[in-house]
């Protein structure tokens, strides 16, 4: 079936391991009267001990292709750990009479959260200590922390395998007893009503994982949970949420390119959900509640997105009334309301601005964050009376900062910084925006730092990181992780091509459906544009994506291999076209709006052109290390494992191609705070082992 790597026999031209070799096994895949052979499908079957079998010795072939680079895996892990502050707290908040904080401790691999009642002074209470919560599991994830009006009760989900299907479970903060109350198969978050006994929330469909139905549940009940909503779109995910006010519950249903809503005074838990709007397909829009109206941020008449207002009792589209016009160069992302001030999230030249507005007098301005190239967001802003807004803000070389910033004074606090342990001098780094022009003429932004010192003049090892997908925009931040591969030469670059926003709502549209070859285009230009700036080499540039970023890898080593000295895909989406025709797969029917609904034959014949694995063909590839999780529910593991099988098959060299499959996780790797470095070091001992740098 296949040969395993603890096999003594050698291949010839490299004196390596012989790696794993996939069986073959013929299948036919038809569509639009079209024949596709896949060779590899079987690997699909999860339950299937070959298959295990198989991935068990792609692991072991890794460990023995890396064996020469575990003590520089170690040094690297040491490291990047060794900056963490292990004993650390976030900046406390205050939410309806309590401060909450999340602290971690020394040599602990998961969060304690926490709060106190009033002041700061008082004693701390514990509400959630998941390291022992985590005891006996691999894996283990809280999420969506919600506590009743009441201050009496949490609601919290856990996830103990890696698929994101967590079991909702109720804790009484005053008794400290978990409730018997577990319910199975949720998003994990959860909402209370104003009667501190209904709790709303959301279930999975178990085969394809899309969050479709809205369950309400009664304390203390011995009746049913109630199915109050379900999206029977199959491209429609959705949820419930409470409004900052504290006086609606939301119902949200959204696909790529569709909003609506369905609103409840929380009052009234046993009520009827009424519509917001009828739903239209292409109008997207979200809603804040404020006073005795609705805000409403929109994509109505404007790509750009504008801001609307609306009575609370009057909420059809005939009522909305223009608060911020259409901007053909801002794209506006999104608001934080308080009682006096209006706080605007918007994207001008590819950098984010905050803008605050005096809901009285109108007066108006802008923060001044004073760095070339940075990321600047909205933080965590429970209360509505206050004058105080807390923001966040990093760049490629600040370390990640806490302010709150006085509306009224326009004073702001550095309340905190990320420390790295061991020091760091930012003035030791040097942080450059650059434009590459791509192909069609348009300008690509480039965000990259490094070292001054070891800056050359004939270029550096270069790692250069893409996405370009949903709209995401990968925004300059700083990473303690990535001086690991800084100090030790390294230009860092990130590429913010199309697909992403970061140019504002055209860039995405231009980066999706049939115009998805721009992401990898651009990829390719911005890479070219540095070798041609002398900021790298083309035998010492390097490139990472995972998920969608994965897909991007796949596409340009297909169109040019020979650029890359390594290739790190992390939980690669490859099997563009095996994937989106099978609506059994998690995730599959909400992704048409993004990539194409290959049933459609122009789709098809558009997202096979680009397809990764599909496009495998015998040429000279990069040496490459590919990572996957076997219970992942965003990218399913076989497809970077089918990926691996047939580049082996076809290619025309000797590079490694490495398969690393985490056994007991999912898309987000591992889940404690420090195990997921070890899958870091060995991404970066990869890279910096074919650069020729030792230690």
């Amino acid at each position: 079936m296949f040969v395993g790597c603890n096999k003594i026999e050698k291949e010839n031209t490299m004196n390596r391991p012989i790696p794993p070799k996939a069986e073959k096994i013929r299948k036919e895949l038809e569509a639009h009267g079209e024949i596709r052979v896949d060779d590899y499908y079987w690997l699909n079957e999860r339950e299937n001990q070959k298959v295990i079998d198989y991935l068990e010795a792609e692991n072991a072939y890794t460990d023995t292709i890396m064996k020469h680079t575990e003590p520089l895996q170690e040094k690297l892990y040491d490291e990047i750990v060794g900056r963490i502050k292990q004993t650390d707290e976030s900046v406390p908040y205050k939410s309806n009479g309590y401060w909450y904080y999340t602290r971690y401790e020394e040599g602990q691999e998961y969060p304690i959260f926490c709060r106190k009642q009033d002041s700061l002074d008082n004693d701390e209470e514990v509400m959630l200590n998941v390291n022992i919560m985590a005891e006996g599991h691999e894996y283990y994830q809280v999420g969506g922390l919600n506590v009743s009006l009441d201050n009496r009760l949490v609601a919290y989900g856990v996830d103990s395998v890696g698929r994101r299907q967590y079991t909702i479970h109720v804790k009484n903060l005053e008794t400290g007893v978990v409730m018997e109350t577990a319910i199975t198969n949720t998003t994990g978050g959860s909402t209370w009503a104003n009667d501190n006994k209904t709790l709303f929330y959301t279930k999975k469909d178990p085969a394809t994982l899309r969050s479709n139905q809205i369950f309400k549940h009664k304390l203390a009940s011995n009746t049913a949970d109630e199915l109050i909503f379900e999206e029977n779109d199959d491209t429609f995910y959705t949820g419930i949420y409470k409004t900052k006010s504290d006086k609606y519950l939301i119902i949200w249903s959204g696909s790529t390119l569709t909003n609506d809503y369905r609103i409840l005074n929380a009052d009234t838990p046993d009520g009827e959900f009424k519509e917001f709007i009828p739903r239209e397909r292409g109008l997207e829009y979200m809603i804040e509640h404020f006073e005795d109206k609705f805000y409403i941020v929109t994509n109505w008449e404007a790509t750009n997105f504008r801001l609307m207002e609306t009575p609370e009792d009057s909420t059809a589209k005939s009522n909305w009334k223009e608060v911020i016009a259409h901007r053909e160069d801002v794209y506006l992302e999104g608001i934080e309301v308080f009682q006096k001030y209006l706080v605007v999230e918007e994207r001008g030249n590819g950098l984010t601005q905050l803008r605050v507005i005096n809901q009285d007098t109108k007066d108006e301005h802008y923060l001044d964050f004073g760095e070339e190239a940075y990321t600047a967001y909205i933080g965590t802003n429970p209360e509505f009376d206050t004058e105080v807004l807390r923001y966040g803000y990093t760049s490629l070389t600040t370390p990640n900062s806490v302010y709150d910033y006085n509306m009224a004074t326009k004073e702001k606090t550095l309340m905190k910084q990320q420390e790295v342990v061991g020091g760091y001098n930012p003035d030791e780094y040097e942080t450059k925006r650059l434009f590459a022009t791509a192909r069609d003429g348009v300008k690509v932004p480039i965000s990259l730092v490094y070292k001054k010192s070891l800056k050359k003049e004939s270029g550096n090892p270069t790692l250069l990181y893409g996405y370009g997908s949903y709209g995401a925009t990968i925004d300059p931040s700083f990473s303690s992780v990535r001086l690991s591969l800084i100090d030790r030469g390294f230009v860092y670059a990130i590429a913010h091509i199309r697909g992403g926003q970061m140019m504002g709502r055209q860039w995405y549209e231009d980066g999706k459906m049939f115009k998805k070859k721009n992401t990898f285009n651009d990829f390719i230009d911005c890479a070219e544009y540095l070798v041609d700036q002398q900021y790298t080499q083309k035998d010492e540039l390097y490139a990472m994506g995972g998920s969608a970023g994965g897909l991007l890898m796949g596409a340009i080593v297909n169109q040019r291999p020979d650029l890359w000295k390594g290739v790190v895909a992390a939980v690669p989406f490859v099997d563009v076209m095996t994937t989106m025709l099978d609506e059994s797969i998690p995730l599959t029917t909400g992704e048409y709006d993004e990539w194409g609904n290959p049933n459609n034959k122009d789709s098809y014949d558009y997202m096979l052109s680009y397809s990764p694995y599909d496009n495998v063909k015998p040429q000279k590839y990069p040496n490459m290390l590919i990572t996957t999780g076997l219970h992942d529910s965003q990218v399913q593991y076989w497809e970077p494992a089918k990926w691996v099988a047939k580049l082996r098959e076809v290619k025309a060299d000797d590079n490694i191609i490495l398969l690393e499959t985490n056994m007991d996780a999912g898309h987000g790797g591992a889940s404690g705070r420090f195990q997921r470095y070890k899958e870091t070091a060995l991404e970066y001992a990869f890279i910096l082992d074919l650069a020729d740098i030792k230690e």
